[in-house]
């Protein structure tokens, strides 16, 4: 796109200069300003890619967080790479937390907000509950195991008591 672009550009200058009879300077113009349109929607468009990327990287590194809905959309954008990891899901409207684990943690995110995860979370999500999504990797953790780092998240959002999470993690 950004090639074709710079040829009608050049295009329309060639014929803004020559200046050939008739109405050419003016197709000259127009193929100049679409041309012009063409380069800063592709602009546009490599400057969404590149800041989406950076935000699945940003999420899977734990460095952010993100709604359900962008997650979704991010998802079937892109590959989100597989990696061990413990995820927490944030119902905002209520206060509440689910935390699990996965050796996918993008699929087993998927799950939750597609049924077939944990029914309470999906119930409130489809109700119109505000979540957020955070994602813990175990690799870069202090903990050896998902089991660990899984009990260490539920303990500190209290997601047993006061969450969704039916235990207090695995043994």
């Amino acid at each position: 796109m950004i090639i074709g672009s710079i040829t009608i550009i050049l295009l329309g200058i060639v014929f803004m200069i020559i200046k050939p009879s008739g109405d050419w300077q003016d197709t000259g113009m127009a193929l100049f300003v679409i041309a012009v349109l063409m380069l800063l929607s592709g602009i546009a468009g490599i400057s969404v890619t590149i800041l989406s990327k950076d935000r699945v990287k940003r999420l899977t590194k734990g460095e952010t967080s993100i709604t359900p809905e962008a997650f979704l959309k991010l998802r079937k954008k892109y590959e989100i790479p597989v990696f061990k990891g413990v995820y927490i899901l944030h119902n905002r409207t209520q206060n509440k937390y689910y935390v699990g684990q996965g050796i996918n943690v993008a699929a087993r995110i998927n799950q939750h907000f597609s049924g077939k995860g944990n029914g309470d979370v999906y119930a409130d999500w489809k109700y119109g509950n505000r979540f957020r999504i955070r994602i813990i990797p175990l690799k870069g953790s202090r903990y050896r195991t998902l089991d660990e780092l899984e009990k260490h998240a539920i303990s500190k959002y209290d997601a047993f008591s006061k969450g969704y999470n039916k235990t207090r993690g695995n043994s």
